[in-house]
């Protein structure tokens, strides 16, 4: 009998690599000479701020929140990434949204990271945001209004009140 224990098997072993067809909204963005580290490629934290911005500005380019005034903003709850290949500056790229649970107060998005006119992402993951009142940060309801205008991205069944 082997006693050996099993080596971990790579998230990209376990994560197959998606395509451009998994989401339903791309959000352009240009990297820029500070993004790459010391060893010549975007740095992982890096993804994680173009997936913010493509989030948030998904929100705010469709009037669902007012980051100043809105008395109800979202809080990222969750994040995760699997990385597949890298990008460099001056590499121009695309980040897909897709939305794999619209819940009470919470969205889960599907997130992807492309090179422009590539259709396998660079890195792929999830995003997690919660809907708080601004003053106490509890969790309140996803308003109808933001629901509808969410409802496009949803790509999966996973839709309730939880």
């Amino acid at each position: 009998m082997n006693h050996h224990p099993t080596p971990p098997v790579p998230a990209t072993a376990r994560r197959t690599r998606p395509s451009r067809t998994a989401y339903r909204h791309f959000h352009r963005i240009e990297t820029r000479w500070h993004d790459n580290d010391a060893y010549g490629h975007v740095n992982n934290v890096t993804y994680y701020a173009y997936v913010d911005t493509a989030v948030n500005r998904f929100l705010i380019d469709n009037g669902l929140i007012d980051i100043a005034r809105s008395p109800h903003i979202f809080l990222v709850a969750e994040t995760g990434l699997t990385y597949f290949a890298s990008a460099a500056y001056p590499d121009a790229l695309e980040v897909g949204l897709a939305i794999s649970r619209l819940g009470r107060s919470s969205v889960t998005y599907d997130v992807a990271v492309f090179r422009t006119g590539e259709n396998e992402a660079l890195a792929a993951g999830h995003y997690v945001h919660v809907l708080v009142a601004r003053d106490s940060q509890r969790p309140v309801d996803i308003l109808e209004k933001i629901r509808t205008a969410l409802l496009p991205l949803v790509v999966d069944a996973r839709n309730d009140a939880g």
